[in-house]
């Protein structure tokens, strides 16, 4: 049987309390350290291996610790090595003073080989670094995108004393390196059965009945029983309080979030926390500026979860910082920051352009659920980025096959709702013609005519696809297992329906079956018209009632046959003349006024959203001559005068021909 020797690992690490671990191993020659690694930790890391193995100390140190006991290492017969060697130079010792260039070391190592190579130089090795090494390990195996620790690592002997120390010593560990070598632990998705993984949990909840642990530790031991046994253990409620009765002005700025991360991982109970929350939120004004990119994203992201709406100051002063970091944030990171953003209805000029930069020079790089985060996040803020949605284009054209139907959806819809074309607009509708003509199937149902019809706002009309989505078969899909449609899809359905009669006049399939038509396009949700704005609305009508001469010559809110609702609709007949809106013959021309409002346009400009204009060109097409009142016109005016001889210019102008 092959032997495995030693050479400056186990016997070096003193304070690895290796003394436990030799007698142990003098017990159990044979396999013990095999079974303390693998038995221990099989149950969340690999199956257990029968293959017994033994393992010697070929070392000065551990030959004289054993022949003080009355034993010796070495069997007669067999070689005795060196007792000096290349790792026994001075330098090679871990002394107190070098934590902060050991923790600088391992961080820049990327495998668990090279850590447990390092390791293995030193000829001492202090707990709390024996736990970070520990952790280290456990943070690289994560990152590699493995759920449990490979084989060769549970072999390793440098590994194996990390897991004898951890078992045997527990209860004379430190309290930060107890509660390190659990979080360790817990980075690969453990099975609470795994008996090194129960010792450490007992012995944190023993120290923890007993009071005193530090804040960090709280936090650490609260994560790691998070991650262990779910937000409902008992022994949380228990770390929460005592968090509680600690002063924040003791917390660092990694503590607070890793508070803030706790009450998360508890939601459902935030109204039991809420006083605390607020102080909590109060106190973390004073620490945002100390915050790191990661912190920052998870912050907002427990703040969304927490539904911490009154804590909009905390999430204006982050959006401040946040700017500054749009850079460094990693996909997720930026994920969360956008979410966070949404949920509180937050935006910023100065993070919309840092944004706008980031995504147009990283655009081919980003996961594509941030891609269409960054589009749900300007969709939902009105902000018409035409570098965002010009490197979105960009790069759904070279990169379509990565999306998913939902993430197709929330790319494509933003073009339509803020009515902008981008310059390769041909190319990116090809692609998406082409992909969901490929994947038609794949797309569910109410997904796939939220794109068609936010294709058919800027006049990409999807003929193609009309047949199927007007066809019974599709339209069962549709409304699935509820008794009803609901109506935004029939608006929407309706809305593409009337876009292929007015705009389409050479569709001849499939039509849509009347008992799937609406009779209004104003829904609770306001997706297909705006409701108009009632202050400006008041304005205007005064101005008319001067202008006409009574409020009998124009009509407010008039739903049309064709399922619009017309902000104030005038009647003329044959010679232009102004009729009263009772009347109903002779009418021989409509006026539409479109009272717009800034709700109406993208954020902070004069481009009218999809929905506004694709009303005011199917009223145009249904005959009515549509006049825009929009409201940056309206705030220019500074008397009552003013506003008459405006509407005069808008309503009499010469090509109108209208007379009163």
């Amino acid at each position: 049987m092959a032997l495995i020797t030693l050479r400056r690992n186990l016997c070096h690490l003193s304070d690895f309390r290796i003394h436990g671990a030799l007698a142990a191993l003098k017990n159990h020659p044979v396999n013990y350290v095999h079974k303390v690694s693998e038995e221990r930790l099989c149950p969340w890391f690999c199956s257990p291996q029968s293959e017994p193995f033994r393992v010697r100390f070929h070392h000065g140190r551990c030959k004289k610790f054993h022949s003080e006991n009355g034993k010796d290492l070495n069997p007669v017969g067999e070689p005795v090595f060196s007792q000096t060697h290349d790792w026994d130079r001075p330098e090679q010792n871990l002394k107190s003073g070098d934590e902060q260039m050991f923790y600088r070391r391992l961080n820049n190592f990327t495998s668990s080989e090279e850590v447990l190579s390092f390791i293995s130089t030193l000829q001492t090795l202090p707990d709390t670094l024996a736990a970070g090494a520990l952790q280290r390990i456990c943070e690289v195996e994560e990152k590699e995108g493995n759920q449990k620790l490979p084989k060769e690592i549970l072999k390793n002997s440098v590994f194996q004393a990390l897991c004898i120390q951890c078992e045997q010593e527990s209860s004379g560990l430190p309290d930060t390196v107890l509660v390190t070598a659990l979080q360790a632990l817990t980075l690969l998705h453990v099975d609470p059965p795994s008996s090194l993984l129960l010792n450490l949990v007992a012995e944190c909840q023993r120290r923890l009945k007993r009071g005193g642990l530090e804040v960090h530790s709280l936090c650490v031991l609260g994560e790691s029983l998070i991650k262990l046994q779910g937000p409902g253990c008992a022994t949380l409620e228990l770390i929460i309080c005592q968090l509680k009765s600690e002063k924040l002005e003791e917390f660092t700025p990694e503590d607070i979030v890793a508070l803030y991360r706790i009450l998360q991982a508890c939601s459902e109970k935030v109204d039991q926390h809420q006083a605390f929350l607020n102080k909590l939120n109060n106190f973390s004004l004073s620490v945002v500026y100390n915050l790191s990119p990661t912190l920052m994203s998870q912050m907002l992201s427990a703040l969304a979860v927490l539904d911490q709406t009154q804590a909009l100051p905390l999430v204006i002063k982050l959006g401040k910082y946040v700017v500054r970091h749009i850079p460094h944030f990693t996909n997720e990171e930026l994920r969360k920051v956008l979410e966070a953003f949404i949920y509180f209805g937050h935006n910023d000029r100065f993070f919309t352009k840092a944004l706008e930069q980031h995504v147009a020079s990283v655009c081919l790089t980003l996961d594509p659920e941030v891609v269409s985060k960054v589009m749900e996040y300007c969709s939902r803020k009105r902000i018409l980025s035409k570098p965002i949605l010009n490197a979105v284009a960009e790069t759904f054209v070279c990169q379509s096959e990565k999306f998913l139907p939902h993430q197709i959806s929330e790319l494509i819809e933003p073009f339509g709702k803020l009515n902008y074309l981008p310059p390769n607009a041909s190319a990116l509708f090809r692609k998406l013609e082409n992909t969901l003509l490929t994947h038609f199937n794949y797309f569910p149902p109410k997904t796939l005519l939220k794109i068609l019809h936010s294709c058919s706002l800027i006049e990409c009309h999807p003929v193609n696809f009309m047949a199927k989505i007007f066809s019974p078969y599709f339209l069962q899909k549709l409304q699935g297992e509820e008794l009803y449609l609901d109506r935004l899809s029939l608006a929407q359905l309706t809305q593409l329906f009337l876009t292929s009669v007015l705009e389409c006049p050479f569709y001849k399939g499939q039509k849509l079956l009347p008992k799937y038509q609406v009779r209004s396009f104003l829904t609770p949700c306001s997706s297909l018209e705006t409701p108009v704005d009632f202050h400006l609305y008041k304005s205007v009508k005064i101005g008319l009632i001067d202008l006409l001469g009574a409020r009998l010559y124009f009509a407010s809110k008039v739903l049309t046959p064709y399922c619009y609702t017309i902000d104030v609709e005038i009647k003329l007949d044959e010679e232009a003349l102004v009729l009263p809106y009772t009347v109903d013959e002779d009418v021989h021309k409509r006026v539409a006024l479109c009272i717009d409002d800034p709700k109406r346009f993208s954020l902070n400009s004069k481009h009218l959203l999809g929905k506004e204009a694709i009303k005011q060109r199917h009223l145009r097409l249904l005959g009515y001559h549509v006049v825009q009142i929009p409201y940056y016109e309206i705030e220019m005016i500074k008397s009552r005068v003013e506003l008459v001889e405006y509407l005069q210019r808008k309503l009499f102008s010469q090509n109108m021909g209208v007379r009163w």
